[in-house]
């Protein structure tokens, strides 16, 4: 950052921060053709620049993010592109894991939320050991929502028919709050600010059911011309909007679960790490 934006951060600093922000990182490929780059090129950009807001956002306290790497809607791009990510998801994946000292200085938890069955079986090793090795940093999280789309409430509710069948919990015990407990996200809070460059003003699926109280930031900007200035904006219109957001959740009732849906949640949520585990054991072995 050049002086003017290191004081504009310190300025910003003493408002309401926000503690998660999402970023729908748009604008990848209209930056390529801009440059003249190959989309693969645009899309390693984009990269880079996740990485250096990542760590501006730990500088600003921010302690979670959360990226829209790869919706499943992206799948219906061309052979050629989809396979260009998914070169890309290999080779960044690496390079994370060849930085893991660094990552680990820097206190950075990868996290991946998504539907890993339609990913290749070796990104999804990389991401497993990716998540493994970092599980300990706690400075920030980093949520990469990979093979991505808001219809993991389905995932959801079959988790929980399937925790009815079980007799671990009742029908009476569905509410709003055991759903959002068996989404991928339930390790984290909802998110405060969500960010949205190149100009669409669409939430394209991405976190629906996790929004309902967040500050939306759209920007024409593209995502790999996005600034430290264009977060600091981003992050003042949020302290702008945050007296009503606030209100708005502090008029939510809270929900306290019984002992019984907190076993089904203990026993859902330990399958899942079982799930990691055992294909981080696999990428060990192989």
């Amino acid at each position: 950052m050049n002086w003017f934006q290191f004081l504009g951060l310190r300025v910003i600093k003493t408002g309401e921060m926000p503690k998660h922000v999402a970023f729908n990182m748009d604008g990848n490929r209209r930056y390529a053709n801009k440059q003249n780059l190959t989309i693969a090129e645009g899309h390693s950009t984009g990269f880079d620049k996740m990485l250096e807001i990542l760590y501006l956002c730990r500088d600003l306290g921010i302690v979670e993010v959360t990226v829209y790497a790869f919706s499943i809607g992206n799948f219906k791009r061309s052979k050629e592109e989809v396979d260009d990510l998914m070169d890309l998801a290999r080779e960044k994946f690496n390079f994370l894991l060849d930085e893991k000292e660094k990552l680990k200085d820097n206190g950075v938890c990868i996290r991946v939320i998504g539907n890993f069955s339609l990913m290749p079986e070796d990104i999804c090793k990389l991401m497993a050991k990716a998540m493994i090795v970092t599980r300990e940093n706690n400075r920030i999280i980093l949520n990469f929502a990979v093979a991505y789309a808001s219809r993991e409430i389905t995932h959801a509710i079959k988790d929980v028919i399937q925790g009815v069948k079980d007799a671990d919990i009742l029908p009476e015990h569905i509410n709003e709050d055991l759903i959002s407990n068996c989404l991928y996200t339930y390790k984290s809070p909802n998110p405060d600010l969500l960010i949205r460059t190149s100009g669409e003003t669409r939430l394209s699926d991405f976190l629906m059911w996790q929004i309902s109280h967040t500050c939306m930031y759209f920007t024409e900007v593209l995502w790999p011309e996005f600034s430290p200035w264009n977060l600091l904006r981003a992050i003042f219109y949020y302290q702008r909007c945050y007296p009503s957001l606030q209100t708005n959740i502090n008029n939510l009732r809270p929900i306290t679960h019984n002992s019984r849906v907190l076993m089904f949640l203990d026993k859902l949520y330990n399958e899942r790490e079982m799930a990691i585990e055992k294909i981080y054991q696999s990428a060990t072995q192989s």
